[in-house]
């Protein structure tokens, strides 16, 4: 489907849900593209974030798998294997894994975390490049009334 030469009238017709699918799986796809160039993946930023004291977790502490994919379970992908993506950042020194299978952040892992959070920025302005700040929360808006008129959660 293309909106190329398509009148107003006709972009009104097009289809919500399959355009909102196809923006969602470009914009996962392009933002893990460019976390890969500068060497980590997008779970493994997630790992990193929900282990730190100074991000999403509230205190810091360890957590299992299990935990961790249960704190993820919104945005976590069904090909996402935090096993496998812990086990890299453990490699790396960021993580380490405990006797009772709970992963903790090291001073290392939260250095890279800060330093991996440095490209986002540059990720979303990519993103948004040509699109008014404005025109943005609009768009935002307009998806989250057609979330609420469909009884989804608006968070």
């Amino acid at each position: 489907m293309t909106t190329q030469h398509l009148s107003d009238a006709e972009l009104a017709a097009q289809p919500a849900a399959y355009w909102t699918g196809v923006a969602y799986e470009a914009l996962i796809a392009f933002t893990r593209a460019r976390q890969a160039e500068f060497g980590f993946t997008q779970p493994q930023f997630w790992l990193l974030r929900n282990l730190s004291k100074n991000d999403i977790s509230p205190d810091g502490y360890g957590m299992t798998i299990a935990e961790l994919r249960q704190a993820m379970s919104s945005y976590l992908r069904s090909e996402d294997d935090l096993e496998a993506e812990s086990a890299v950042l453990v490699d790396r020194g960021w993580l380490t894994r405990d006797g009772e299978g709970r992963l903790w952040i090291t001073e290392a892992g939260d250095e890279a975390r800060v330093d991996l959070k440095k490209q986002a920025p540059g990720i979303r302005d990519r993103i948004h490049h040509g699109i008014d700040d404005a025109d943005y929360v609009t768009a935002l808006k307009v998806l989250q009334q057609m979330i609420r008129n469909t009884g989804g959660p608006v968070r």
